[in-house]
């Protein structure tokens, strides 16, 4: 467990260090292709790290009873989720890293992007939250909450340097949209893509992981 906190406090923590206060230094010494790289390089390793950790973790008892109607809430959090994932795939989002440019191509919020303008990080979120839920492992806690916890710190963070390198064109985009999630219509393609990776995703969770995921199988 003592390595788990110790990869998953290091895979936030230096995403925080190098994408805010290590950033331009990086990248006046490595240049922006180079610190990109170096970027990607450690934090796959760390993730890498962390989910090993995960599942050499001792088991432990769940911290709470499960109740089917909290499996069923999971499932609903899972899908809207891979809605998410998908569909900010879908629209130009100036709010991924390195895409300040597409602001000028952006007539306004569409798809994904009228429901959160980071929804790509609420998707991560809300995977985190799904999986507390229905697993409440200590280790579970410590791994899917430091997802969900970079996720929304990290889009909250993105936001504020974003602003702080834009200015009034990143004010005047952020009046269109949201930072939290409001109910607003993805549009049918981000709707149809998510279903199809919802099922993949529960069709693929035993096999990948030895962990079924399919409703019936907590009825029967």
């Amino acid at each position: 467990m003592a390595e788990l906190i110790v990869a998953m406090a290091l895979f936030v923590g230096t995403h925080f260090l190098m994408s805010h206060p290590l950033r331009a230094r990086l990248v006046r010494t490595l240049g922006t292709n180079g610190f990109l790289g170096a970027y990607s390089l450690v934090s796959i390793g760390l993730f890498v790290w962390a989910i090993l950790a995960y599942g050499n973790a001792p088991d432990a008892p769940p911290l709470w009873f499960v109740y089917f109607p909290t499996v069923i809430a999971a499932h609903i959090l899972m899908w809207l989720a891979s809605i998410l994932f998908i569909g900010s795939f879908l629209a130009r989002n100036p709010a991924l890293v390195g895409a300040e440019g597409t602001l000028s191509h952006v007539e306004g919020p569409k798809g994904v992007l009228r429901i959160t303008r980071h929804p790509m990080m609420w998707s991560f979120a809300l995977w985190a939250v799904a999986h507390i839920a229905v697993l409440a492992t200590p280790a579970t806690i410590v791994f899917s909450g430091g997802v969900g916890f970079l996720a929304l710190v990290g889009a909250w963070a993105q936001d504020q340097k974003k602003r702080a390198l834009i200015g009034e064109a990143w004010a005047a985009y952020t009046a269109h949209t949201t930072y939290w999630p409001r109910p607003r219509w993805p549009g049918l393609a981000a709707i149809a893509a998510g279903t199809l990776l919802y099922i993949f995703l529960v069709w693929l969770h035993p096999l990948a992981f030895g962990a079924s995921t399919r409703l019936w199988t907590y009825i029967l």
